[in-house]
């Protein structure tokens, strides 16, 4: 663990919302003090409330409900409630597309489009209750989509558009839509990806629904079918923009998203409505120290609950400019993020490790070939980052003078739990840092015990916060038994951490990425980060697999950066390497050198996967969120002939 600090600059300092780790302190032991006190006086003084609410928090524990007997709309704190205000002309979405196209939209043409969908809506008879999938490219129609849906309290469920039409159809059975929002055809790389043939695909198998709504955005050539689908432009085409928005029930289920799991079926997390905007808002401020003139870039899909909080609702909820981009990271060149940051001015910038990992593998000049100058602060979320690559981050792209807020949460937590607040909070390359306001995690061993400073153990939650998930979509068992049962009392997060003196929390990914070897627990993070810390290393994934006599052995899966060579001489050395970097008992029974690693489309490295090639060298489990299934299909044939290998040879050595 990284024990070097870097505090904010006092100039940072000086203007932060929170300033200075008293102000932090001071908050946290508010919120200790009386919780629901503290969220109460939040949720009045930030969000627009068409009825008050009766209480703060009824907890019948693993069912929460926060602020009963209010009334509230997401859509309205998004959207409306700027209108009254100089914001109205304000730009909320910046759009552009792989091919340069560009679209801004202010708050007030944003209310009158989503005023109109949610009309068009209303007009095909859907009410609150309703279900919607929206499939589609990250387009501004994709969040005009999810505003409208939220205005008239038709639960929204977004699936990635790289998804296939045999995932699409599992969340549509699942989630009983019966409406269906999508686009012609969206665009990755330069190609079209066919939306509305994946939909018509899915919809073969899938009778439920009654309408599906067909943005054009590319013009691609796509069948339409009599009376079901209907055309976005058509619809649009002279219908009022007057639409109120509905009050509706606080706890009113908002969306579902569909996360994978170790199954193959999705599991459908389940967001209401108003503490999950409350805690979206206050993240923006507290995290992301968000300031009216920003520019705020959350690269992530929208299909992602990161697309979610910290695209959409959170920064709209803020009265922000986000920005939208529809395409490849590296695309036509690999410099197209810091093109967009240099031409939009961006100013907040939040983005994953993989992609990080990615950056550095393409090597500093391409960041270096632009003006990045107008960046403030810098985030990453989606699984904890290595010090190597934080400070890579925090010196090529922030130039040594953005500070790096490292966020942890989950689809399930809705907004981010454990993060610094910029302005007052010294950071440690590789640490998430301390928790915010109101909430309160451990770290347990497995009957629910402390551990003891700096070690490893579970991230459990010690109380309910707002944004938290109320159930599983149509499954309140397996809710039940994967995130309350297994340490009763608490909620499971199943993830590893540690804990060092100053209180700062440090993510050690899954528990399931815990590997015992010969009677040590070696956390999979740490091993990766070792990897990552030598110069011919651009990503790597460790798992473990059965082994006789250690219970468990090491096997580490990694790609070169760019120029660098494979070889059993580089094999030799990265093992050698470990071994110093961690110590002997970590040193890696096998390095396999690779052109990609298995990720979801969010950029998350499977490690599942991994673990199942290397060992029963086939994959059962969910693979509907795997980006490229050919890199899964080349590992696992490298798998079997190596072991075709092994064994040829063990035979030479009978004979």
């Amino acid at each position: 663990m990284s024990t070097t600090l870097h505090s904010p600059s006092s100039a940072f300092q000086s203007a932060a919302r929170v300033s200075g780790r008293a102000a932090y302190d001071q908050l946290y032991r508010a919120a200790e003090t009386a919780p629901e006190s503290f969220w109460a006086q939040l949720a009045r003084n930030q969000l627009h409330w068409f009825q008050p609410f009766q209480r703060v928090l009824d907890w019948q524990l693993p069912r929460a409900q926060w602020f009963p007997g209010g009334l509230i709309n997401a859509c309205y704190n998004c959207v409306d409630r700027h209108l009254s205000s100089w914001r109205r002309n304000k730009a909320a979405l910046i759009w552009e597309g792989e091919n340069f196209e560009q679209r801004i939209l202010t708050y007030q043409e944003l209310h009158r489009k989503v005023s109109k969908f949610a009309n068009v809506l209303k007009s095909l008879g859907y009410r609150q209750g309703d279900r919607a999938i929206i499939y589609m490219p990250m387009t501004p129609e994709a969040a005009i989509a999810m505003l409208a849906c939220a205005r008239l309290g038709i639960i929204h469920s977004v699936v990635f558009a790289g998804f296939s039409s045999e995932a699409l159809k599992t969340r549509m059975e699942d989630l009983e839509a019966n409406l269906v929002i999508t686009a012609d055809a969206g665009r990755r790389r330069g190609r079209e990806i066919m939306l509305k043939r994946n939909v018509d695909a899915a919809l073969a198998e899938y009778a439920g629904v009654r309408h599906c709504i067909v943005y054009k955005h590319l013009g691609a050539g796509i069948e339409m079918h009599h009376q079901r689908d209907l055309w976005w432009d058509d619809l649009m085409f002279g219908m009022s923009e007057d639409c109120p928005a509905e009050p509706l029930d606080s706890e009113h289920p908002l969306y579902v998203l569909y996360t994978s799991g170790t199954t193959g079926k999705p599991k459908g997390v389940v967001h209401t409505t108003a503490g999950y905007l409350l805690q979206t808002h206050m993240t923006m401020q507290w995290v992301f120290d968000l300031r009216e003139q920003d520019i705020f870039w959350c690269t992530a899909d929208i299909g992602w609950v990161t697309g979610h909080s910290y695209l959409i609702y959170g920064p709209l909820s803020m009265g922000a400019t986000t920005l939208l981009y529809e395409g490849a990271p590296d695309w036509p060149e690999p410099d197209r993020f810091w093109r967009l940051i240099e031409k939009y001015r961006v100013n907040i910038f939040y983005t994953s490790p993989t992609a990080i990992r990615s950056f550095i593998r393409q090597g500093d000049a391409w960041p270096q070939k632009h003006d990045l100058s107008s960046l403030r602060l810098l985030g990453s979320v989606g699984e904890p980052i290595n010090p190597a690559a934080w400070e890579w981050y925090y010196h090529i792209i922030g130039g040594g003078r953005c500070p790096i807020v490292d966020t942890w949460w989950q689809t399930e937590t809705g907004a981010i739990l454990i993060a610094p607040m910029p302005g007052a909070v010294a950071t440690k390359p590789g640490s998430a840092t301390l928790p915010l306001p109101g909430i309160f995690p451990a770290i347990v061993d497995a009957k629910g015990q402390p551990v003891a400073e700096g070690q490893q153990g579970f991230l459990v939650m010690r109380q309910p916060w707002p944004s938290m998930f109320r159930t599983l979509w149509r499954d309140e068992t397996r809710f039940r038994e994967i995130y309350w049962d297994k340490i009763p009392g608490l909620y499971f997060t199943g993830d590893a951490a540690r804990r060092d003196a100053d209180g700062y929390y440090w993510l050690l990914g899954r528990v399931d990425d815990v590997i015992n070897v010969s009677g040590h627990r070696l956390s999979t993070m740490e091993v990766e980060s070792a990897m990552v810390r030598h110069a011919a290393v651009a990503e790597a994934a460790a798992v473990g697999r059965p082994h006789e006599i250690k219970g468990q052995g090491l096997v580490v899966f990694a790609t070169l950066k760019g120029g660098q060579a494979a070889s059993p001489e580089l094999v030799d050395e990265l093992r050698d390497w470990v071994g110093k970097e961690i110590g002997g008992f970590a040193r890696p029974d096998e390095i396999r050198l690779v052109e990609a690693l298995p990720k979801t489309r969010s950029g998350k490295i499977m490690r599942r996967l991994l673990r199942e090639i290397v060992t029963t060298r086939s994959v059962s489990g969910d693979t509907t969120t795997l980006e490229d299934y050919a890199v899964l299909l080349k590992l696992s044939q490298q798998g079997k002939e190596e072991e075709e290998l092994l064994a040829h040879e063990a035979q030479k050595e009978k004979v």
